[in-house]
């Protein structure tokens, strides 16, 4: 579904931009006019993070004339694995502070503007205001859904990814869209409360690869939007699954555009298996004194703070390598909050081993 430019083109470029940008000059659809609608548009990123990193890159490089970058977070160590505009040095500073130095770096006539501030429901609209459309490069499902709101309010659209693990999402939402452009908004995905319980990055991980792809196509259905070129997502949803190779293409109506109309069902998957039982701290000592194993799935640096007595350490992953590493009978898998636990308990199962999973994890048993 084509849609007009979203952006007028600027005047005129500079001799240094028109040299720098010469291979969007001779892009089919793109050309000269294309570029001077990027000179023009101006693109409000909320996250400097996984996502948000590679799009700014991206939107530099091809020459966004004005960045808005939201984000009140510091740079960590452990950013460093997937957040490519940061780099060791900047650990402890401000990422909207690697953005400036890494847009500036690419492209010298893109003004980068920085908002050191949460984004959340009080704010979203007056961080958002004055810029032409909104990437969405947040990592949790409250901080989207202010984003997704602040954007109806003000119409513009809004370029909305979400990574996990090796799978990821990407569309575009835009609930005031041109004549003739079916309006979507998150709430046609995600209805109101139905994702509030997925994991965090951080319990589950990325993969580092991963951000950079979908940041690129992130960039790229911007880029289309501002020039005019292609057929954005609006309507349409993308899965990748990095694991496969694939993605799949899974269409998205309004819900409330017909009779038990709304979003088209997503891409077959093998089924659940079921969860493993949990177990109290009590009853994992029990089991333990019982003759089961209890097999701490986390990382070295989490163990390193302390674990259970007479837990087997096997970090998740290299469970996951092989299997056949646990030769147990019985077991009781544990971890900082049970989310990887009970993969590897999903895994033992299979494998015919009697396997529970401390429930809340060793996080919610400190105390």
């Amino acid at each position: 579904m084509t849609v007009p430019p979203l952006i007028a083109p600027a005047g005129t470029l500079s001799d240094r931009e028109r040299e720098r940008t010469a291979r969007h000059a001779v892009l089919a659809g793109v050309g000269d006019e294309g570029q001077r609608r990027l000179t023009a548009a101006h693109v409000a990123v909320v996250g400097a993070g996984g996502l948000g990193s590679p799009v700014i890159l991206a939107l530099a490089a091809a020459g966004v004339g004005t960045i808005t970058v939201i984000d009140d977070d510091v740079v960590e160590y452990a950013n460093l694995q997937r957040q490519v505009i940061h780099r060791a040095d900047d650990v402890g500073s401000p990422k909207v502070a690697s953005a400036v130095r890494a847009a500036a770096a690419l492209s010298p006539e893109t003004r980068i503007e920085t908002r050191r501030e949460r984004l959340d429901a009080a704010n979203a609209s007056r961080l958002l205001e004055g810029s032409d459309l909104v990437i969405d490069g947040t990592d949790t499902f409250e901080t989207r859904t202010t984003v997704a709101a602040a954007c109806a309010v003000l119409g513009l659209p809004l370029v909305w990814g979400v990574i996990q693990e090796f799978h990821a999402q990407v569309t575009v939402f835009w609930t005031a869209p041109p004549e003739g452009v079916p309006a979507i908004g998150l709430d046609d995905l995600y209805p109101a409360g139905s994702a509030d319980d997925l994991p965090t990055c951080a319990e589950v991980g990325v993969l580092g690869s991963l951000c950079m792809t979908v940041g690129g196509m992130l960039a790229t259905e911007a880029i289309k939007l501002i020039t005019g070129v292609g057929d954005p997502l609006l309507g349409r949803l993308i899965v990748v699954d990095a694991l496969t190779g694939t993605q799949q293409e899974v269409p998205l109506r309004a819900a409330s555009s017909a009779p038990g109309a709304g979003t088209a069902p997503p891409p077959r998957v093998a089924p659940t298996p079921p969860a493993a039982p949990e177990i109290g701290l009590d009853q994992l000592r029990d089991q333990q004194r019982a003759g089961a194993v209890v097999l701490d799935v986390r990382e070295p640096h989490e163990t390193a703070t302390g674990v259970l007595p007479g837990s087997i350490l096997l970090p998740l992953g290299d469970l996951l390598a092989e299997p056949s590493r646990v030769a147990a009978d019985r077991v009781v898998v544990v971890c900082a909050h049970g989310i990887r636990a009970q993969r590897a308990a999903a895994v033992l199962r299979e494998r015919g081993v009697t396997a529970s999973v401390l429930a809340g994890g060793l996080a919610g048993w400190r105390s």
